[in-house]
């Protein structure tokens, strides 16, 4: 048995420990916003955060993950009221969807990180994320929408 603490709820989990965490997240705890998208941590549409950091949850084993703070896409807000997920529908970004969790992901952590990021900056931080539909100058723009809902609410 594996203790969880996920989106600040406690879990024990019955699972291998060298099984991925994005499995745990989908097929046991049911929390299907995180995608599989390549299983091998390049495309970045299972991102989740780990103790506040990024990581791909297809090739995080859930032994690395007991104990810690996982945040998934469905506890970045229970409402959509995070300024990224407001500015995400605000300008339109999803064309299929199926990249946009693990891009908010992201997104997330580069704002904490660098409340006011520049073009260039953006576009390091999400390298790591792929979107097969091209909705990178709508990621962008959202992103930069984000950072000033972020300041206007007086977030840091």
């Amino acid at each position: 048995m594996i203790k969880l603490k996920v989106n600040h709820k406690d879990y024990t989990v019955d699972a291998s420990p060298d099984m991925p965490l994005l499995w745990v997240l989908r097929d046991i705890l049911g929390l299907t916003g995180t995608k599989f998208g390549c299983g091998v941590a390049q495309c970045g549409a299972c991102t989740v955060h780990l103790n506040g950091e990024a990581v791909r949850s297809c090739v995080t084993l859930v032994s690395r993950a007991e104990g810690q703070e996982i945040v998934t896409i469905e506890g970045l807000s229970p409402d959509l009221s995070h300024p990224l997920q407001r500015a995400w529908i605000a300008e339109d970004v999803p064309q299929c969807g199926y990249c946009q969790s693990g891009q908010i992901m992201s997104a997330a952590v580069l704002l904490r990180e660098n409340p006011d990021p520049t073009d260039a900056d953006i576009d390091d931080a999400m390298t790591g994320n792929i979107c097969r539909c091209g909705t990178y100058p709508r990621i962008r723009k959202a992103i930069h929408l984000a950072a000033k809902l972020q300041h206007e609410a007086g977030v840091k």
